[in-house]
C-alpha cells in the first residue's frame, strides 16, 4: 500500500466537498486504487472551515505550509481568482508537487504557462473539473477521443444562464424577471456579468478548444456575448420557427484554423442539446472517427465539482505512488491560428424594430441584397404605435456581410431600437 500525501488550498464549496469525498471513501481509494490518501495539510483565508471539518490541527492561513511542505506529494487548488492561485500553483510545481486545480480563469489565461512549469519539473498539472463540474470531458478529449481529429466542440456549459433560458422560454418571462429568479435560487450571483455576458463560458471553451485542437487558446482570444439582450420575443420566434435557443460555447475546425466563440445561438428543437434544461451542462463532440458524441451532467455544486477534483487527484496520486509520472503534456503542438468571428459562414435570426409605413421592408430588402444576404423567411409582427418587427431568417451568410448590413440599416435610419442577431444550428 503506498501513502501519498495530499494538500488542499481553499476550503469553500468544492474543496470542503473534497475533504467530505476523501473521509467517506479513504478505505475504497485503498482497496480499489491501492493508494493510501493523506490529508497532511489545508490552508484557507479563515479557520471556519477547517474547524467545522475537523481539520484544525492541519489548517492555516499561511498557503506555504501546503506548497512547500515536504509531506505533501499532490496539491489541490481550490482558492478561486488567479493571481494568487497562479503564485501557489507555481510554486508547488516548482518544489517538485503535481496539482489539481477547478480554476477555469486561471487555465484559461495562463494554462500553456503552468504546463510548461510543469514539464519543466516532470510533475503533472490536471483540471478536469474547470470545466463542467462532474462532468468528465477533458480526460477523454485527452485520452479516449485521441485517436480522432476533433472536428468540433459545442456546449451549454453554464447552467445559470441555460436556467434562465428555460424560464423565459417555458414561462414567458423577461430576461429580468428571470435572472431575479435564478438569484433567489442561488443559481445567480448578486454580480451574475461572469455568467449572463458569457464569460464564465468563454474560459471553459478556451479551455476544451485547447485539449481538442493542440493550441494555445487564451480567454481574450474568445469571440463573446452573453444573453443580457435576449428577448421573450426571440424565445417565441425560436420556439415557432422550430428552434430553442441556448447559450452555446463552440469551438469548430475551419479551413483556416479554429473558430472559438461563445454566443446565444438557436438550435434546431431535434439537437440533443436542445433537451438539456435547467442547470445541467452538455459537451456535443464530433469527431472524425468517432462521429457524435455527448458528456451530461450537473456542471456545478459541491457534489459533481469535488468529484472531478478527486477523480484527478487519484490519477495523479497513482502516479506518484507507483512512480508512473509521466511529464506533462504541452499543448501548441498544431499551433492553429484563430479564426476572425468576421470570417465565419453562418444562418441567422434577425429581429429587427423599424417604422410601420410603407417602403421599409423594400429599403430593408435592398440593403441585404447588396450585402449578398439572401432571406430563407421573413415575418413581421403587429404594429404597435406606429412601429414594427421583422423577423428575419437567413440562408447561410459571411458573419462580416450581416455585420455590415445591421450597421448599414442603422446608419440609413430604418432602425428604431437595437436589432436582434442570432446564430442559428440546424444539425
Amino acid at each position: 500500500m503506498k501513502t501519498v500525501g495530499v494538500g488542499i488550498l481553499g476550503l469553500g464549496t468544492v474543496g470542503s466537498g473534497v475533504v467530505r469525498i476523501l473521509k467517506e471513501h479513504h478505505d475504497d481509494f485503498q482497496r480499489d486504487q491501492e493508494i493510501d490518501l493523506q490529508l497532511v495539510a489545508v490552508s484557507s483565508r479563515r479557520d471556519t472551515q477547517a474547524r467545522e471539518l475537523g481539520l484544525s490541527d492541519i489548517y492555516s492561513s499561511d498557503a506555504t505550509t501546503v506548497t512547500l511542505n515536504p509531506a505533501v506529494d499532490v496539491v489541490v487548488e481550490l482558492m478561486g481568482g488567479t493571481d494568487t492561485a497562479y503564485q501557489c500553483i507555481c510554486q508547488a510545481l516548482a518544489a517538485g508537487k503535481s496539482v489539481v486545480t477547478a480554476n477555469k480563469a486561471l487555465i484559461a489565461t495562463r494554462g500553456r504557462e503552468l504546463m510548461y512549469l510543469a514539464a519543466e519539473h516532470g510533475v503533472e498539472l490536471a483540471f478536469e473539473a474547470s470545466v463542467g463540474g462532474g462532468i468528465p470531458i477533458i480526460g477523454p478529449l485527452r485520452h479516449t477521443l485521441a485517436s480522432n481529429r476533433i472536428l468540433s466542440v459545442m456546449g451549454i456549459v453554464n447552467g445559470t444562464t441555460n436556467y434562465m433560458l428555460g424560464k423565459m422560454k417555458d414561462f414567458g418571462l423577461s430576461y429580468d424577471a428571470a435572472l431575479a429568479e435564478a438569484q433567489q435560487l442561488g443559481y445567480a450571483e448578486a454580480d451574475p456579468s461572469a455568467d449572463v455576458l458569457g464569460y464564465d463560458a468563454a474560459a471553459k471553451i478556451a479551455i476544451l478548444a485547447m485539449i481538442a485542437y493542440n493550441t494555445d487558446v487564451r480567454l481574450d482570444q474568445v469571440s463573446t456575448a452573453g444573453i443580457d439582450q435576449i428577448s421573450v420575443t426571440d424565445m417565441q420566434a425560436a420556439e415557432e420557427a422550430g428552434y430553442v435557443l441556448k447559450l452555446l460555447a463552440i469551438a469548430r475546425r475551419e479551413p483556416g484554423g479554429i473558430s472559438v466563440s461563445v454566443r446565444p445561438t438557436m438550435i434546431a428543437r431535434a439537437h440533443p442539446l436542445a433537451s438539456v434544461n435547467g442547470v445541467y451542462n452538455a459537451i456535443f463532440v464530433v469527431g472524425d472517427a468517432v462521429g457524435e458524441t455527448m458528456f451530461y451532467g450537473r456542471g456545478a455544486g459541491e457534489g459533481p465539482a469535488a468529484s472531478s477534483v478527486v477523480g484527478d487527484l487519484i490519477e495523479l496520486a497513482r502516479h506518484r505512488a507507483y512512480r508512473e509520472t509521466i511529464a506533462q503534456p504541452v499543448w501548441d503542438t498544431e499551433g492553429l491560428p484563430i479564426v476572425s468571428s468576421d470570417d465565419l459562414i453562418s444562418t441567422f435570426y434577425l429581429r429587427l424594430p423599424v417604422p410601420d409605413k410603407p417602403g421599409t421592408l423594400a429599403a430593408t430588402a435592398t440593403i441585404f441584397a447588396e450585402q449578398g444576404i439572401s432571406i430563407a423567411s421573413m415575418v413581421q409582427h403587429a404594429a404597435t404605435d406606429d412601429s414594427a418587427e421583422l423577423i428575419f431568417f437567413t440562408h447561410a451568410a459571411p458573419s462580416a456581410a450581416v455585420t455590415a448590413a445591421l450597421k448599414k440599416l442603422n446608419a440609413s435610419g430604418i432602425l428604431t431600437g437595437s436589432p436582434s442577431c442570432i446564430h442559428t444550428v440546424t444539425v
